[in-house]
């Protein structure tokens, strides 16, 4: 089963579409919360009972609006 997650970046061009990406977790005591390594992107927050099962992900899109830039890469999990 496949899993989108979308992370924010702050400037283009650091990742690609179809690239594949290492995720790492940062475990707070009620949150979680992503980075897509090496600090290129980071998610929102994500309540304990609904962590990622995947370390890596690939990139599906990256979207720009007026708030910044917007990754979405899609996480295998089973």
């Amino acid at each position: 089963m496949a899993r989108d997650v979308v992370f924010k970046m702050e400037r283009p061009g650091l990742v690609e579409v179809g690239q594949r990406v290492e995720i790492t977790e940062s475990v707070t005591p009620f949150n979680v919360n992503y980075m897509i390594e090496p600090a290129v992107a980071m998610s929102g927050l994500f309540r304990l009972n609904d962590r990622l099962k995947s370390d890596h992900g690939t990139v599906k899109a990256i979207e720009e609006n007026d708030r910044g830039y917007y990754v979405t890469v899609t996480m295998e999990e089973d």
